[in-house]
């Protein structure tokens, strides 16, 4: 497991009975993870008592936040050189998944050492962690998501990085739809980064299902990355995409145009109190030779 262990603003204190003990820079929450099936057991950290704010689910679905202090409305977090707005929203997220950490670090140092100019296209892409690390490493970025206020969150992360001077395009848009015009465009990417939904909607309404949509993606994609591509990341929350399925997916697709060293782990945070790491989805990467 790939670990993102280099937070200082970000916390996970402490995983037990379904729920996650975070700490966001000074605001400690606590949010349901369905996957923590075991119990810490005593004694118990007081931070559980005394959380800033606890995410309840509905019997019904959805759920609510229950404010023990008063919170602003949103505050903001570091991590390395790139600044982040979090704030509690209506579907227990806060606007950041903090073990991405790992990938943007990767992205990073692909890009700054090779040493030539690198487009990235960055689709599925929620408030910019990706886009932020990559064109602070130098790259020309285009920002796709399908959720205009998620892409205006990422403009405004880019704003607090210093970064709004950098290459980057906003679109808000349908994956696939974009993709079918760039190619048409011939528009190509050096690098694809996809961090798409179990389940969602387009702009327009359209219904994505990610075990339905994912291999007809992969091939869009692989027609839109230039002749010497850097790499390409998919990431997955998917419960059914287990790392060896993500990787079997890419050397079915693009492993059978380009000549690439794919690899594909577990991603996860570290917890405080045991020093143990609780998984947070999966990354499959193909790196290509340059």
């Amino acid at each position: 497991m790939r670990i993102a262990k280099d937070w200082r603003d970000y916390e996970l204190i402490d995983a037990s009975g379904g729920e996650r003990l975070e700490r966001w820079g000074e605001k400690v929450l606590i949010r349901p993870d369905p996957q923590i099936i075991w119990q810490t057991g005593e004694p118990y950290d007081p931070l559980w008592a005394s959380a800033d704010a606890r995410y309840i689910r509905s019997m019904s679905g959805g759920g609510e936040w229950q404010f023990q202090n008063e919170l602003p409305d949103n505050w903001k977090i570091e991590y390395k050189n790139l600044r982040f707005k979090v704030k509690p929203t209506g579907f227990k997220h806060t606007g950041l998944f903090p073990e991405q950490a790992v990938n943007w670090d990767f992205c990073s140092e692909l890009i700054k050492n090779l040493g030539r100019n690198v487009k990235v296209l960055n689709l599925f892409a929620y408030t910019g962690g990706a886009t932020l690390a990559c064109a602070e490493a130098g790259a020309e970025v285009c920002h796709l998501d399908a959720v205009k206020n998620m892409v205006e969150w990422a403009s405004q992360n880019a704003a607090l990085s210093g970064l709004s001077d950098r290459k980057i395009r906003w679109i808000t848009d349908d994956a696939m739809k974009f993709i079918a015009r760039e190619k048409r465009r011939n528009n190509k990417y050096d690098a694809i980064i996809l961090d798409p939904p179990s389940y969602g909607r387009g702009t327009n309404g359209e219904m994505w299902k990610l075990e339905d949509s994912i291999h007809e993606l992969m091939e869009k994609c692989t027609e839109i990355l230039s002749d010497e591509p850097l790499f390409l990341l998919l990431n997955s929350y998917t419960t059914g995409l287990s790392p060896s399925v993500m990787s079997y997916l890419l050397k079915m697709t693009v492993g059978r145009k380009y000549k690439a060293e794919i690899t594909a782990e577990e991603i996860g945070l570290p917890v405080t109190r045991t020093g143990l790491a609780v998984p947070c989805g999966n990354t499959a990467i193909a790196v290509f030779a340059t």
